[in-house]
């Protein structure tokens, strides 16, 4: 379970004159992780927290208060990759197909207590921080699954040949970070996770994300009926859009990663334009939320690391990130399923590893979806 909000002292939010009004929003679920592909949300919550002065007592606690941590560090011990000390970091980040709660009527389907990582990212921010890369890594993956011990202390078998999205309902946060450095080789510095509720939550906070599509998306499975043409898309709106994988495309996961990174650059940009600096109410509503949304490894686990590490993002335009999926070429033994390109995925992991740009060889002639140019 999350952690309870810090019990709130008799003074008012920011832009508020009711001494007795309580902070905004619902306590967010514990981990779990990415189904129908929140990554992009858990980046910006972590840069929304960022956008202004929460410094206040009541502020603070408030939002330390919101934050849910899990200590990866400490689950997975010392059997890692080493930690590069050039200037860079690497961020895992993952969605929540969780159907607990509000989730379960935004997501469809039934509670049965278990949550997958259907989709991820990792983050890699340059030195300097003003650049980034972004990797994909679709969830119909198959992968070599690593032992590995979850924060509760009970070890998992290593396992062959099953789906990547699998590693972190065996395992949780822990195993899927595991199963992360296993395939890259590349150690995480940071863990960000989040689900429907708090994406769709955080986008109406937003005031909406805008978009284009040049072409009509309609999916019943996923609630998303657009025509071909500019949107602002509400908080359902763009849940549908960033989960919908039937309404576009050929209808597999790779398409719809397609659709996510473009919504990904999108959302950062709404979050540079949305003028929360003038307005302190709409700072406060953000803040809340997205410190509510995420889960964090316990590095970041309270708001004022959660800010040095979102500051530190800030001049990362969606100009200035490049967005790829990790290399994969379809399973000739099932077409649902994709495998690992392991000659091209090590030019990403090297690149990544040295901190230089990806380059163009790394995805050329690599499996990809068909819905490229669909929303921009």
């Amino acid at each position: 379970m999350a952690a309870e909000s810090t019990p709130e002292p008799a003074i008012s939010e920011p832009g508020t004159t009711d001494p007795r009004r309580s902070g905004k929003g619902r306590r967010r679920k514990a981990p779990s992780t990415g189904r129908k592909a929140m990554r992009a949300t858990a980046w910006t919550a972590a840069g929304v927290v960022v956008l202004g002065g929460v410094g206040a007592g009541y502020v603070y606690f408030k939002l330390n208060g919101n934050i849910h941590s899990v200590d990866i560090n400490q689950a997975l011990g010392t059997d890692r990759p080493t930690k590069i000390d050039n200037g860079s970091e690497n961020i895992l980040v993952l969605g929540s197909d969780t159907r607990s709660g509000q989730n379960k009527k935004l997501g469809g389907g039934t509670d049965d207590g278990s949550a997958r990582s259907d989709t991820a990212m990792i983050v890699h921010v340059y030195e300097g921080h003003k650049r980034a890369s972004v990797v994909s890594i679709p969830r119909d993956t198959l992968v070599d699954r690593p032992q590995c011990t979850d924060t509760q202390g009970t070890t998992h078998s290593a396992a062959s040949g099953v789906m990547f999205n699998e590693a972190y309902s065996t395992g949780g946060a822990a195993c899927a970070v595991k199963t992360v450095e296993s395939i890259t080789g590349i150690r995480m510095d940071h863990y960000l996770e989040v689900d429907f509720e708090g994406f769709q939550k955080l986008i109406d906070d937003l005031g909406g994300v805008q978009v284009t599509t040049t072409k009509d998306i309609r999916d019943p499975q996923s609630h998303l009926d657009l025509k071909a043409g500019p949107h602002t898309l509400n908080g359902e709106q763009a849940l549908g859009l960033v989960r919908t994988r039937h309404g576009v495309g050929d209808g597999s996961d790779l398409g719809r990663i397609q659709l996510q990174q473009a919504f990904i650059k999108a959302l950062i940009d709404q979050v540079k334009h949305v003028g929360v600096f003038t307005n302190p109410k709409k700072l406060y509503d953000l803040a809340d939320t997205a410190t509510k949304a995420v889960t964090t490894d316990s590095d970041l686990g309270s708001v004022n690391d959660l800010m040095d590490f979102a500051g530190g993002l800030k001049g990362i335009g969606s100009s200035h990130m490049k967005m790829v999926t990790m290399p994969v070429q379809y399973d000739p033994a099932n077409p649902n399923r994709v495998l690992l390109a392991k000659e091209k995925a090590r030019l990403v992991w090297d690149a990544l590893r040295n901190d230089r740009p990806i380059p163009a060889a790394a995805t050329e002639g690599t499996a990809t979806g068909e819905a490229k140019g669909v929303v921009s």
